[in-house]
């Protein structure tokens, strides 16, 4: 059977194909822009990669066309197979017929820290011997690949989105894969582009906690106040919050400040038992990341002790917090921040674990959320832990990032020229410094430019 896919290099669409020719499909796709590391991946998977939308694409005639949500009417190869009456469906909807049936799914849904939690409870599962598979919205760096099958009769863990799903279907992702166990980790505004309010993405939340089965489990992050607004509209399965809760079954007590050790106590009616994390993450949100994989993981049967352990062993996913590189005792990491609230969150974790130099921030809003400006005025409030920042204003953000500097209550400026911002961050960092990039895209290979100017200006000699 051949699969074409359409907006094959996106993330989501990129594991779908890894999965589809791991299934034995015939995989070709079809992108805007074909490039790594996803290019890459995808032809070493031996998957045929076409640039450019065009009805020629669909030559040979696939039998199915799966259709990413990036894609809309008007783009010429959507509108060929409409015209061809090609057979064709959503990633998620294939997602959920090809791969899911048959498997205990464990979704994992939020505004913030999906991908790091999805990786979390794979490795997890991996490390109890249970060999999950696994679809997630980066690359897990204790695998190496963003999607496999895993085996057959193991669970299968999905980063379940609340974007919608297609240009014919605009229900949340997350509708389609049924989960036995849903993580709810956090839910806020976000999406301005879709969503007119945080009511409407509450209503797509509650579409997903009708999906679990009485049989199934939700593990609800307490203190959210949304999350308890979505369970209000009624809930048929089993609850288990985790947080700092006193009534909570899953409760954390951070052992150091940087959270990069705390103690976990998991209560039930029945038994009491606790255990310590001890591992390299850094951020109180990442613990609670870590509290939520370990509850999914325990409705696998991956008990709290061995869980806490294999902690340790946890690589964070790439483009979170990965530190790629040092020059001189500067370091330049990398992080996926793309909303006020992950910007605070990882700020505030990197100032608990930086006791002596600085945080320079270089920010790039390059969400959707927070490209039309929506949460402007929590923008510059979230970058408070920093020492220095700087916004890029790339040419086609239609209002002025000079906003976020004149709200900033830390030194700040606005640069508008790639170049510029490098010299503009070398010329200012110092041993001991970490330069955090923040962005949800490229950011135009920023992060080997810093790296390759600050060996030439700040290099050992």
């Amino acid at each position: 059977m051949h699969v074409h896919i359409l907006g094959i290099c996106g993330t989501f669409m990129g594991s779908l194909a890894l999965l589809a020719r791991e299934l034995g499909f015939r995989v070709s796709g079809s992108d805007a822009n074909v490039y790594p590391p996803m290019s890459t991946q995808l032809q070493e998977a031996g998957i045929t990669l076409l640039e450019g939308y065009s009805a020629d694409n669909l030559e040979p005639r696939p039998d199915r066309v799966v259709v990413g949500n990036a894609l809309s009417r008007g783009n010429p190869e959507v509108e060929a197979v409409l015209d061809l009456h090609l057979p064709y469906q959503s990633g998620p909807e294939w997602l959920a017929e090809h791969v899911l049936p048959g498997r205990k799914v464990i979704a994992v849904a939020g505004t913030h820290g999906k991908t790091t939690t999805a990786s979390l409870v794979a490795w997890l599962l991996e490390s109890a011997g249970l060999s999950p598979g696994f679809l997630i919205g980066g690359v897990p760096r204790n695998f190496g690949l963003s999607a496999r099958l895993g085996d057959p009769s193991a669970p299968f863990v999905v980063e379940a989105d609340e974007y919608d799903t297609a240009f014919f279907d605009k229900r949340s992702k997350f509708v389609h894969y049924r989960p036995d166990v849903a993580i709810l980790g956090n839910l806020e505004f976000d999406h301005a582009d879709i969503f007119p309010d945080l009511a409407a993405i509450e209503r797509q939340f509650h579409h997903l906690v009708r999906t679990v089965p009485g049989s199934g489990r939700l593990l609800v992050a307490d203190g959210e106040a949304a999350l308890e607004r979505v369970i209000e509209q009624g809930c048929w399965s089993r609850i288990s919050k985790f947080g700092h809760a006193s009534g909570s079954e899953w409760r954390l007590a951070l052992e150091r400040d940087d959270a990069s050790r705390f103690r976990v106590v998991h209560e039930t009616d029945s038994m009491s038992e606790d255990a310590i994390v001890d591992w390299a993450l850094t951020g109180e949100y990442n613990a609670r990341n870590a509290l939520a994989a370990l509850g999914a993981a325990h409705e696998c049967g991956v008990d709290l002790a061995r869980g806490c352990a294999a902690l340790a062993r946890f690589e964070t996913p790439r483009r979170r917090q990965e530190v790629r590189g040092e020059i001189a005792g500067i370091q330049v990491i990398d992080d996926f921040a793309h909303h006020p609230t992950a910007i605070a969150a990882t700020l505030h974790g990197l100032r608990a674990a930086t006791p002596k130099g600085r945080l320079l921030a270089v920010i790039e809003p390059r969400s959707n959320t927070m490209r039309l400006g929506t949460l402007r005025e929590r923008l510059a409030q979230s970058t408070a832990e920093a020492n220095r920042v700087w916004w890029y204003q790339p040419p086609e953000l239609d209002w002025s990032l000079d906003e976020m500097v004149a709200m900033s209550v830390v030194p700040s400026e606005t640069v508008s020229v790639l170049d510029e911002l490098v010299a503009a961050v070398v010329s200012e960092a110092k041993p001991l410094d970490r330069i955090v990039v923040m962005s949800n895209g490229g950011f135009g290979g920023i992060h080997a430019k810093l790296l390759t100017a600050l060996e030439s200006a700040h290099g050992e000699r």
